[in-house]
């Protein structure tokens, strides 16, 4: 298996996230030539900061996105990055987009996103750190919900 992990003087990650972001008012503006100013947009970003884009794919009024990353950028700073830099690129090199949103903001200001695991799942973890040591013991469970 491919080693994918991200190397740094003090420490060593594999960060996934899958993205889910929406254009402002779920309009259909994925076109194929915004598409491929989104593509083009991205590989600049990973260029400029440490963001990797393992996989884009659109439908005509979302993209998901598979970045990778690492432990200095949080989430919500990924997401951040990536819907402001593609958003003015596309309302530069599209202004028949900016209109079809009536000139507002491209992304809808809301986003879903996930943690995903290339190793393993939750339940993997779980039986690998319960194997850890001689003797292993449990000091807490709690629950996935936290609302």
């Amino acid at each position: 298996m491919e080693d994918n992990h991200i190397r740094k003087s003090h420490n060593k990650s594999l960060l996934l996230y899958h993205v889910v972001c929406p254009s402002k008012y779920r309009r259909e503006v994925f076109t194929a030539e915004v598409e491929s100013t989104l593509k083009l947009t991205c590989q600049g970003i990973s260029e400029r900061y440490e963001i990797n884009f393992v996989e884009i794919g659109s439908d005509e009024d979302h993209v998901h996105f598979l970045v990778q990353s690492v432990p200095i950028y949080s989430p919500k700073k990924v997401v951040q990055t990536i819907k402001s830099i593609t958003a003015i690129r596309i309302f530069e090199l599209h202004p028949e987009v900016k209109r079809k949103l009536w000139g507002g903001k491209f992304w809808r200001s809301g986003y879903y996103i996930n943690t995903v695991g290339q190793y393993a799942n939750s339940d993997v973890i779980k039986a690998y750190v319960q194997n850890q040591g001689k003797q292993y013991k449990q000091i807490h469970r709690g629950q996935m919900e936290l609302f």
